[in-house]
């Protein structure tokens, strides 16, 4: 089963959903902004990705000026961030078992089906 962090409101977001829903692979969606996921959820993603987290966080959102992340240096400050203000989550995210992607492109969800 592939689980996406999906925002509805989001043109890649659903773009890569109707991707995979295309695809006919098995699907859980989750709403990331109403379900919010925990620091550790997050943290778990970005070891999935192989990337840290200041590379899965929206640099052009409003909080993340607002709350001066552009000067955290802290990973563990920016996981904090992203779980109090999920906004801040890049999107969307798709994961299956011990692999991530994030879905920009959108085709970039493709890769997960096996």
């Amino acid at each position: 089963m592939i689980i996406i962090w999906h925002n509805p409101r989001c043109s890649k977001s659903r773009q890569a959903l109707a991707l995979l829903q295309d695809s006919g692979a098995k699907i859980e969606i989750r709403k990331y902004l109403e379900d919010c996921p925990t620091r550790d959820e997050i943290n778990r993603i970005a070891h999935k990705l192989g990337l840290p987290p200041s590379a899965m966080i929206r640099t052009g959102e409003k909080t993340y000026t607002d709350q001066n992340l552009d000067e955290v240096d802290s990973e563990d400050a920016l996981l904090d961030a992203m779980a109090e203000c999920p906004i801040l989550i890049e999107r969307p995210i798709a994961f299956h078992t011990d692999r991530a992607v994030i879905g920009r492109p959108p085709e970039n969800v493709l890769s997960l089906i096996s």
